[in-house]
């Protein structure tokens, strides 16, 4: 482990009191020294980044300034919360920040009373804050409530709802935009557009802060309301920009230097004054003070491990084929599928970089369209576009479709309208954890009626499942469901064949003992067999394809032939894969044994994904030991290495 060395002022802030007793001019180095600590922390166990160094100088402010924990701060998403963590007393473990067993790598409750809301998804702190802010003032209680959102998160839908209840509530919340015109890829839409007029009308600017040097020089409350209705009236001959804010009842200030830290201080201070509902616009660059990160903001969102100085990005050296990301089959695939098939189109809810869209929108732009962070919007678009005899593939990250569950069900399966999902990060993420964990697609998506439901184990097979979901004989929505990282196949461009819908296949005969695998982890089985084989056991495994519809010719002749089944799984076991081999047995009146693998009826935190494999037991060591549990053998022998797989 390197040891990561704070600076002087900052080594000794382990709480905000500690903050709070510099001078306000101290603040500017405690600013340097805490972006410093987030580069070479970031730089050596990895991370999220460029976001925590845009809000350096905020998040300084605003501890210095709020009675946090008794204010209640709220973050959205959390990927830019790093500096509130290592100012909260957490400096000491962040180096543990999204490792197994270590601090989460967003804010959450359980781990410090300062965090007061748990976030990953985006767009959920106003509504957050407003509701505590609701509740102090019917318990009674004097504080203050501030939610930090940014502009990207700000073009989902949820953030529009709750000022719209802000501005009639009367509560005691402070909003703060912070503007750098990014989310994880570049922000798109009109609401980008309406935030640049905002920063750029001079002439508002300028009138305002004449304005506001005025009230410095009258500080009576017959000019303080003078002054505000002479503000209102400026906003609204010289700004267009404000109205929107204005309109939905909040008190808009801003924009303002988002890096000047003393400017914060002293803005943060007045408005702890005025009550009611209020908007802070701030202007900052994501990745502010490392250059690299300045320049290529997406790239270094989450850039891994670097080296600080060069900027160099570490990369795991191989010496033979690395088998593609499926993120990448699928943005490849897309091009080629596009190619012939001029009824394809492709919508993403803000994350082309992530789920490979990208390549479609470098070379087929007006085919290939983010929609921003607007998951619900995404669903309801691709069916709209399906009324008219598009082929919509609709790639959504599998915790983020869960924000969109309603207009699947009540936008395309109600209309059987044939809109592809393509549900990346399926199973368990790995660092992000449990806000990001795609563990339920399976269950809540096999319930819905005229639903397929598919996962490919392997790259070819994700290529013939998306070429199968396009041809013209499928009209019904279609489900296909990967994990994040590395396929198997390093040759992975294999010609496209049609899959009859609701099919598995044999990877392997056996006898007494049947495996039935879904998706990825079939590959974790065919390693655990090639183990059990030295062993002298032959079990059988099948890779289903599909939990709707499920393969039942090929069910029939497993509970036939075999009195001990078990079934792998990377999503939740509670209404699962499992749980449907489970019902076709009960419906059926077979009687097998079954044992189910799959991810527990619990929260899993973060880790590697390897790591979290072997936790929740369905790693190909997990398989080895249900085998020899099922044939009788000693669960406790060794098991050699198996491959680099989990």
């Amino acid at each position: 482990m390197q040891e990561i060395v704070a600076g002087p002022l900052l080594s000794k802030i382990n709480t905000p009191d500690d903050l709070k007793k510099l001078d306000k001019s101290q603040l500017l180095q405690v600013c340097n020294e805490l972006r410093q600590f987030i580069i070479d922390c970031v730089s050596v166990y990895g991370g999220h980044f460029g976001a925590s160094l845009g809000v350096v100088e905020l998040t300084v402010a605003l501890h210095y300034i709020l009675n946090t924990p008794d204010d209640q701060l709220v973050w959205d998403v959390g990927h830019q919360a790093y500096g509130h963590k290592i100012l909260t007393g957490r400096r000491e473990v962040f180096h543990t920040n999204r490792k197994y067993g270590g601090i989460s790598g967003f804010p959450k409750r359980s781990e410090s009373v300062y965090d007061t809301f748990g976030v990953g998804h985006s767009s959920t702190s106003i509504s957050a804050a407003l509701g505590m802010a609701i509740a102090s003032k019917y318990k009674g209680e004097d504080r203050q409530h501030v939610a930090v959102i940014g502009d990207g998160a700000m073009t989902a839908g949820l953030p529009f709802e709750a000022l719209n209840h802000a501005g009639v509530s009367n509560a005691n919340i402070l909003v703060i935009l912070n503007d750098n015109n990014m989310s994880i890829d570049p922000n798109v839409g009109a609401l980008k557009e309406y935030l640049t007029d905002i920063t750029t009308s001079h002439s508002y600017n300028k009138l305002r802060d004449d304005l506001w040097k005025l009230l410095g020089k009258f500080p009576t409350k017959d000019f303080q309301k003078l002054a505000s209705k002479v503000e209102a009236g400026l906003k609204g001959m010289v700004s267009k920009s404000s109205n929107l804010f204005e309109a939905l009842g909040l008190r808009y200030f801003g924009p303002i230097d988002g890096h000047n830290v003393t400017k914060l201080v002293e803005i943060l201070k007045d408005l702890k004054d005025i009550p009611g509902p209020k908007l802070l616009h701030i202007k900052t660059v994501k990745g502010k003070g490392y250059d690299l990160a300045e320049q290529d903001q997406t790239l270094w969102h989450a850039p891994g491990t670097f080296d600080k100085i060069t900027g160099k990005i570490n990369k795991k050296i191989v010496n033979v084929p690395e088998a593609p990301k499926y993120q990448d089959v699928f943005g490849h695939t897309m091009i080629e599928l596009a190619e012939q098939n001029p009824l394809i189109m492709g919508i993403t809810p803000a994350m082309p970089s992530g789920c490979s869209l990208k390549f479609m929108m470098e070379q087929m732009p007006d085919r290939a369209i983010d929609v921003g962070i607007a998951e619900q919007h995404a669903v309801t678009l691709s069916a709209g576009m399906a009324t008219r005899g598009l082929k919509v593939f609709c790639n959504i990250y599998s915790s983020f479709m869960q924000r969109a569950y309603d207009m699947v069900v009540h936008d395309v399966a109600i209309q059987k309208l044939p809109v592809i999902f393509c549900l990346d990060r399926a199973g368990l993420v790995g660092d992000d954890g449990p806000t990001h964990h795609g563990a339920y697609d399976l269950a809540y998506m096999r319930c819905v009626p005229n639903m397929i439901v598919s996962a490919p184990m392997n790259e070819a097979e994700l290529r013939n499942l998306m070429y199968t979901a396009q041809l013209p004989e499928n009209d019904h929505p279609f489900v296909i469901r990967y994990p994040r990282g590395q396929g198997v196949m390093p040759e992975w461009r294999t010609p496209f064949e049609k899959i009859n819908i609701g099919t598995g296949r044999k990877i392997k005969d056996g006898e007494d003992i049947a495996i039935l695998t879904i998706g990825h982890p079939g590959n974790f089985a065919v390693e655990a067999c090639k183990t059990l084989t030295t062993e002298g056991l032959e079990p059988a495994h099948y890779d289903m394809r599909f939990v709707k519809p499920l393969d039942e010719a090929m069910l029939h002749g497993i509970a036939q032939k075999f009195s001990k089944i078990i079934t792998v799984e990377d999503g939740t076991i509670l209404g699962g894969f499992g749980s449907a081999v489970l019902e076709f047995m009960a419906a059926n009146n077979y009687t097998p044994e079954v044992k189910m693998l799959g991810i527990p009826d619990r929260i899993v935190e973060h880790g590697k994904p390897e790591e979290l494999h072997r936790e929740c037991g369905y790693d190909a060591k997990a398989i080895i030991n249900a085998v020899r549990e099922f044939a009788g053998t000693n669960v406790n022998a060794p098991i050699p290495s198996l491959g680099g797989l989990s």
